[in-house]
């Protein structure tokens, strides 16, 4: 996975053939996003979960002004090694989720009100794993809009990378890369899902 997401960094060529199966699964896997918009913007949290691997990583780097030519290298901090924005799995979401939902939350009381795209969807890897389960690596573009309380608005904007399992006919979320390229965080908070 590591290899994939750095491939989609650099833009190298992917060996991935756009023939008629890589179409019909870029299709499902945007229709899965599509609905995974919905769901996170009608607050629909466990048909969400529910859309989650139990392996899932989700993973958010920080990223950081460096010096020309050492992007690659030192722009965003590394899972498991530095400090990130998230780097959590489908319990620590699952208890994000619920503590939103008690309505006792204070940057989330009253509930923002968010908007999701997701655009610029392309297949990455298209594989069987082990267990012989279709296995697709995509990136995408979003753009998230929240509205809290009359004034207060925020854009986030970035790249995604996923890893996609289908499990007995379901697409699962196995593994999210969120790249926001904010070096400051511009927000107040990080409370919404991308």
């Amino acid at each position: 996975m590591i290899e994939a997401v750095q491939e989609a960094q650099t833009g190298t060529k992917s060996a991935v053939v756009r023939d008629a199966r890589y179409y019909e699964l870029k299709r499902e896997i945007e229709e899965h996003y599509y609905d995974e918009c919905e769901m996170l913007d009608t607050r629909r949290f466990q048909e969400w979960l529910d859309t989650l691997a139990e392996d899932l990583v989700y993973f958010m780097p920080m990223t950081f002004n460096v010096k020309f030519g050492t992007h690659e290298q030192k722009e965003r901090t590394r899972l498991e090694k530095d400090m990130s924005w998230f780097n959590e799995g489908k319990w620590t979401l699952t208890k994000r989720a619920e503590q939103i939902m008690t309505g006792v939350h204070w940057a989330e009381e009253p509930l923002s009100r968010l908007c999701r795209l997701v655009t610029n969807v392309q297949l990455t890897a298209i594989e069987k794993n082990e267990a012989g389960q279709d296995e697709v690596s995509t990136r995408c573009r979003f753009l998230t809009y929240q509205n809290r309380r009359e004034y207060e608005e925020y854009f986030f904007a970035g790249q995604r990378y996923d890893r996609l399992r289908r499990e007995d006919g379901v697409w699962k979320l196995v593994r999210r890369e969120i790249h926001l390229p904010q070096s400051v965080l511009l927000a107040k908070n990080l409370t919404m899902f991308f």
